[in-house]
């Protein structure tokens, strides 16, 4: 199930006033939810058995298949993660002192809904496999790209010069463009990059 977790894009989730990134995946059987405010990382898996002590408790009128309790959460999860939330379904949460609650009010079949995601923090190579990781591994691929990008303005400014000094002319002055400076750049790029950590 963790394995399926890992091909699931992050998406991010507002709880009232915090946000979150949160990714989950749904079988028939269990299912596993991971989410993050980037200070804190925390999960729950669940299996059938745990689907079916906490669906009595929370829903004493409805009776239902586990495999259909865990298809209708899917169903009011996934468009949540996708930006699109049913507005007959509310979330909110709350941190508790071993970790973080996810509370899941809905209907089914004319009868209250309702979920609680129990979520601990997650072991450290959990974070790494799903967080840390990825993220270093965009990070060095971004690079790469603005590396080759930055090389390729640079060639492309030394082509155009070249052909200034051949004596071409723009036929549009609006076309023009000032030379690449990579300095510059770099220093912009970084003041966003800070600014956007703050």
């Amino acid at each position: 199930l963790e394995s399926n977790l890992l091909t699931q894009p992050w998406a991010s989730v507002r709880f009232g006033e915090s946000a979150f990134l949160a990714k989950v995946c749904f079988r028939d059987t269990a299912y596993i939810l991971l989410i993050s405010d980037l200070s804190g990382v925390w999960y729950e898996s669940a299996d059938a058995e745990a689907v079916r002590q906490r669906s009595k408790e929370l829903n004493k009128r409805l009776t239902v298949q586990v495999s259909s309790f865990l298809h209708r959460l899917h169903n009011l999860m996934c468009p949540l993660l996708a930006g699109q939330p049913d507005t007959t379904t509310s979330f909110s949460c709350h941190r508790t002192a071993g970790g973080l609650n996810l509370h899941v009010k809905s209907e089914l079949s004319g009868l209250p809904f309702y979920w609680d995601f129990h979520c601990c923090p997650a072991p450290v190579e959990m974070v790494s496999r799903h967080l840390v990781r990825p993220l270093i591994q965009m990070s060095l691929v971004l690079q790469y790209k603005v590396q080759e990008l930055t090389s390729l303005l640079l060639r492309k400014d030394a082509e155009i010069e070249d052909y200034r000094e051949s004596g071409a002319a723009l036929s549009r002055d609006r076309l023009r463009t000032e030379p690449f400076r990579e300095e510059t750049f770099q220093q912009n790029f970084m003041a966003e990059v800070r600014s956007g950590a703050t």
